[in-house]
């Protein structure tokens, strides 16, 4: 055991994407991270991946549907790492249809994975974290956890009730004065793999809706909130007005959505519908996909709104001493 071991980190979802680029960004501060996902190949790519960097992992392959597998999965890494620091609840499922065609088994199983995975993983964390008085776990939402978008009914819904769910988690632990923080980070859209393995049934290829982020910047909201416990953070412009609009105008976006939402999700060519998908069985069994999606020549690795979120602090500081030294200056010039 090292003198000064790195924080213990579990992040579910880990093997792509979002999650992925977060082992990365946790690695490179030397954290000791639990790898949570179903496929193999992008476990193991994971590992390398925190290994290379300076960080420790193991890779814990299940399906976060099984709550009795995400306990022994908590059980397995304070025994092999110690203690808990952060919970990170990432792995998502998703069908791209409109809900006519949907089934009621794909209704389920997007729950169980979006919705109810990130419950198990909570449930497994507070029963650590809680006697302890002392852990931090993140949600990673989405924009669409407040303004649902056609095509995307399932997993909109599923990001609806992780909302719901945190919130009344936060009362409860204010309730009891416990020290235990949650987190719930909305995200934008991002260039991740899911979006070549979901399961869809548009006549078109999927995509993020622009303008697309590179998964980078989510991590890095995530890392900055595991040293910062804010009760809930943006990432992006588009979530900020995405959730601002419905606020003000939720009719409005109901109308431009319907004109929008179809196009706005689809591009480059028609759809294969008999391709592979990971409603059910993972893509990356065989083959690691890494962090990024196919959609690098349209993403940016950088969001000015999030850069501002994260350093708000400085910035009501230097508008501060700014409106003092324009104040200063209005009243001498009023005494000359």
């Amino acid at each position: 055991m090292k003198e000064n071991p790195g924080r213990v980190i579990v992040i579910t979802g880990a093997s792509a994407g979002v999650g992925r680029a977060t082992a990365k960004a946790f690695a490179r501060e030397g954290a000791r991270i639990a790898l949570i996902a179903r496929g193999r190949a992008g476990l193991e790519g994971a590992q390398r991946d925190v290994k290379g960097l300076g960080g420790e992992a193991i890779a814990i392959p299940l399906d976060v549907a099984d709550a009795a597998e995400v306990e022994k999965a908590a059980e397995r890494i304070e025994r092999e790492l110690g203690p808990i620091d952060v919970w990170v609840n990432d792995a998502m499922a998703s069908v791209f249809s409109p809900i006519k065609e949907m089934t009621a088994e794909e209704f389920k199983r997007v729950t169980e994975v979006t919705y109810l995975g990130y419950v198990y993983g909570t449930l497994a964390a507070l029963k650590r974290m809680l006697p302890r008085d002392r852990g931090h776990i993140i949600q990673v939402g989405s924009a669409l956890a407040y303004r649902g978008i056609p095509l995307q009914s399932a997993y909109c819904a599923a990001k609806h009730a992780i909302q719901g769910f945190v919130d009344s988690l936060r009362c409860e632990l204010l309730h009891d004065k416990s020290r235990v923080r949650v987190t719930m980070i909305e995200m934008p859209a991002l260039n991740t793999p899911q979006f070549g393995w979901v399961k869809s049934r548009l006549p078109r290829k999927a995509q993020p809706v622009p303008p697309i982020f590179q998964p980078e910047v989510a991590a890095e909201a995530i890392v900055f909130a595991s040293h910062n416990p804010r009760r809930e953070i943006y990432v992006g412009m588009p979530t900020v007005a995405a959730i601002g609009v419905n606020k003000i105008a939720p009719g409005l976006l109901d109308h431009y959505l319907a004109r929008t939402g179809y196009d706005s999700q689809q591009h480059d060519g028609p759809e294969d519908r008999h391709r592979p998908d990971n409603l059910w069985q993972p893509v990356d069994a065989d083959q690691d996909h890494g962090a990024h999606g196919s959609f690098d020549s349209r993403a940016t690795f950088h969001s000015p709104q999030l850069w501002t979120s994260m350093h708000r602090g400085w910035i009501a500081a230097a508008a501060i001493v700014l409106a003092g030294a324009a104040i200063a200056h209005l009243v001498a010039r009023n005494r000359d």
